[in-house]
């Protein structure tokens, strides 16, 4: 049998379940809504019931049930009141707990079931904006908090990244746009965080655009050989890891002059390394993006 983990910290749960380990302590005291194992030295543990239990309770909560309230229901009632108000309601923050749910246990059927759930009522694009991306924030929190390893983020990453790829080969060619430009999409040298970019190149192929999808880790110069072929291309690119801090700005700097210089070619730049960059000190043809739908805004 598959090995998942069973075992949790209460700050495990805080990071999951996004309700503070204070306020998780008062509700097991005072409402005996979770019961904790105890270490040989009275380290509180959590199994996976408990952790589904909480996150339904974190549901109900933020729904408008007060704890006390919850309290008064029994184990199958809480799952229930659950699926009331999903039926009724936004699934977004019930997906994206299920979705931990999924990483936590490595569990592709759960992630299947809730992303077919989803597509029964929203677009791929609007899974992806309401779902995805605040589940991948998420995750990145939990990573860097140790709640999650790379293991878990590298398994719910692939998952998604299925899911992008096949909505972009369902498009099939959409290559209809009066626009002459070329998109080139592409990530830095060391860069391997795609799935934002594969994103946009699902976007603008949705809209008719003509794009050229590299992936990651490309180095600057390679880029070059691309004007053999096209001359008005807009880069985009996403900074998530690299380039590290202290080399951004040499990296705009070396880019521009190679390869924006004197043509119609622009770079477009998205991601959490690009968010102290000042628009004014920045070359005439490199612009700088919040989100997604900013840069989808300016096509």
């Amino acid at each position: 049998m598959n090995k998942i983990r069973v075992n949790f910290s209460i700050k495990d749960l805080e990071n999951l379940s996004g309700i503070k380990a204070h306020t998780i302590r008062i509700w097991e005291k005072r409402y005996n809504l979770l019961a904790p194992n105890r270490t040989d030295t009275n380290i509180r543990t959590y199994n996976t019931a408990s952790l589904q239990k909480l996150l339904n309770i974190t549901y109900l909560n933020n729904n408008g049930f007060k704890i006390s309230k919850i309290a008064d229901l029994s184990e199958n009632e809480i799952p229930q009141k659950v699926k009331e108000i999903i039926s009724k309601k936004n699934k977004d923050s019930f997906a994206i707990n299920a979705f931990k749910m999924a990483m936590i246990n490595f569990d592709q059927n759960l992630f299947d079931r809730t992303y077919k759930d989803l597509l029964e009522e929203k677009s791929f694009s609007e899974v992806f904006y309401s779902v995805f991306l605040p589940l991948l924030s998420e995750i990145g929190l939990l990573w860097q908090t140790n709640t999650i390893t790379p293991v878990h983020e590298h398994f719910i990453s692939v998952l998604i990244k299925q899911k992008l790829l096949l909505s972009i080969e369902k498009l099939g060619d959409l290559q209809d746009s009066n626009d002459s430009r070329t998109f080139v999409l592409f990530l830095p040298d060391n860069e391997i965080h795609d799935i934002g970019l594969l994103f946009i190149n699902y976007l603008l192929k949705s809209k008719g655009y003509h794009t050229i999808f590299l992936g990651p880790s490309v180095p600057t110069a390679n880029l070059y050989e691309l004007y053999e072929f096209f001359d008005n291309i807009t880069f985009i690119s996403y900074f998530t890891i690299f380039p590290e801090d202290d080399q951004i700005e040499t990296y705009i700097k070396d880019f521009n002059e190679l390869l924006l210089i004197d043509n119609k070619s622009y770079l477009y730049l998205l991601g959490n390394k690009t968010i102290n960059l000042k628009p004014s000190l920045l070359p005439e043809k490199v612009k700088v993006f919040e989100s997604i739908e900013n840069l989808v805004k300016e096509m």
